[in-house]
């Protein structure tokens, strides 16, 4: 009974998905709660997740030119009322500082919920010709926004993320940063966490406060809900107009630089759990599994079985290996395996020694495999590739039939009264049929892709001329 206990412990995810997201993040042990409502601890397995999230993407920004630099947490009110659309569109998630120790500061200060005006503020002192261009930075930080709803990292008041902010002398080339940028996050979220995504520009609606275009990377969880998974946005020189950021450009002109920001959060967290989980739990891709492979005993007490999994694990010292030799049962071990959501189980007991063998389970699809020892680590690293791949095969797949096309009104909104998921339709551009939508379905545009379709020449919602085909969908 107490092998069984572990998993009925989940809410099953057609019962009550939400449940069953909220169980598997505390069963998995990756966060807990905390006093102050909305903050969480990111606990040695959440986090461990987060580190190798932050070290690949790390590494591709750094192929591109990126370096890391830190700004302070506080930021001075008259530095945020600087851009007034930027200010406007925080405000009402902004914490503020009144007091140091018992006296009153003569300036509040706000808590950063983003970094566009420190690094405004920053470039302005240190770009002065167009040798200092261009800027190329990243910040890894935390950023508090007070939400009034919130859910372990899909939304938290303070959470974990990386903030580029570049500066370039052109308008070519700050585009051309953005969509760059862009474009890691959709590489990484497909190769690395085995989440397709849909590229594609933000309708002015939806797009970053003081940004001149947002462009953005949309999943579909398990559900049916978009998650908005990173963006990247154009500021154009409106920034740097109101902060004053200028540089001496070769033709001895002073200009004003252009630039971008693009970020990712501990929401990809969420993002992989409601992807690829289960009913058991997690299952995480290989790639960012902070155990790759578990190595349970069977039978444990008889000689020579612990030494056997010490010598398998030495055999496997190119992954991230453990042996669970805890005197929990076999049954237990395997349920804590999959709550876990470790891509591998290997087992070796009595029996197998002696035939020269192990049982090497898969955690996403439950098939297992006899190999013998000498075949272990080719085979463990077969596995492991195989096992990325068709995650993410499969991730495409239930989204691809989870996506739909609608060209009449009546057609949009029974897809998202019977079903869930994307739902493909022309717009004619108006923020009143956005609007409305969102009022009467709870429904938003996630993107306008930048593979257009024509599906019909009018709008979904008013039947005016459509200019352009949206997704659409309802969101965390």
């Amino acid at each position: 009974m107490a092998d069984k206990k572990l998993v009925e412990a989940i809410t099953s995810m057609e019962e009550d998905f939400a449940q069953w997201y909220t169980d598997v993040v505390k069963k998995a042990e990756l966060i807990d709660y905390t006093s102050v409502k909305g903050c969480m601890v990111i606990r040695p397995a959440g986090y461990a997740i987060w580190e190798l999230i932050q070290k690949q993407l790390d590494d591709m920004f750094k192929e591109t030119g990126v370096q890391n630099a830190y700004l302070p947490m506080f930021i001075p009110e008259s530095l945020l009322q600087k851009e007034k659309d930027h200010v406007e569109g925080f405000a009402p998630e902004v914490a503020w500082v009144t007091h140091g120790g018992q006296q009153e500061l003569q300036e509040r200060l706000c808590v950063r919920p983003t970094s566009e005006t420190l690094f405004c503020d920053y470039y302005k002192n240190v770009v002065q010709s167009y040798r200092d261009l261009p800027q190329v930075l990243n910040q890894w930080c935390s950023v508090v926004r007070w939400e009034k709803e919130t859910r372990p990292f899909l939304r938290s008041r303070e959470f974990l993320w990386q903030e580029g902010h570049t500066a370039h002398a052109t308008a070519e080339e700050a585009e051309e940063r953005t969509l760059q940028m862009l474009n890691i996050y959709a590489e990484f979220l497909e190769k690395v966490l085995a989440i397709p995504v849909i590229k594609g520009q933000k309708t002015e609606k939806e797009r970053f406060a003081g940004a001149v275009a947002t462009y953005t990377v949309e999943a579909l969880m398990h559900d049916g809900k978009a998650l908005q998974s990173g963006t990247s946005h154009n500021f154009g020189d409106g920034f740097a107009q109101a902060f004053g950021i200028q540089f001496t450009d070769k033709d001895n002109k002073l200009k004003y630089v252009h630039q971008t920001s693009w970020g990712m959060t501990t929401r990809l967290i969420g993002a992989v759990i409601m992807v690829h989980g289960d009913n058991s739990g997690l299952v995480l891709p290989p790639k960012i599994a902070p155990v790759q492979a578990v190595i349970v005993p069977i039978q444990q007490r008889k000689e020579g079985v612990l030494e056997k999994a010490a010598e398998l694990k030495e055999m496997l010292k190119d992954f991230r290996v453990k042996v669970d030799d805890s005197d929990k049962s076999p049954g237990w071990k395997f349920s804590e395996q999959e709550m876990r959501g470790i891509p591998l189980r290997i087992e070796v007991g009595p029996k197998d020694i002696e035939a020269g063998k192990c049982v090497i389970c898969r955690r996403d699809t439950r098939e297992k495999v006899e190999v013998a020892f000498d075949k272990l680590a080719e085979t463990v690293r077969e596995l492991l590739e195989k096992m990325q791949t068709e995650m993410l095969e499969r991730a495409r797949a239930h989204r691809d039939t989870h996506t739909y096309v609608a060209k009449d009104y009546d057609a949009f909104k029974n897809v998202f009264q019977e079903k869930a998921g994307f739902v493909k339709a022309m717009w004619c551009g108006c923020q009143d049929c956005e609007d409305k939508i969102k009022e009467e379905l709870s429904v938003t545009s996630r993107c306008m892709p930048f593979e257009q379709e024509e599906l019909s020449d009018v709008c979904v919602c008013c039947g005016k001329p459509a200019k352009k085909m949206v997704y659409w969908g309802k969101a965390y």
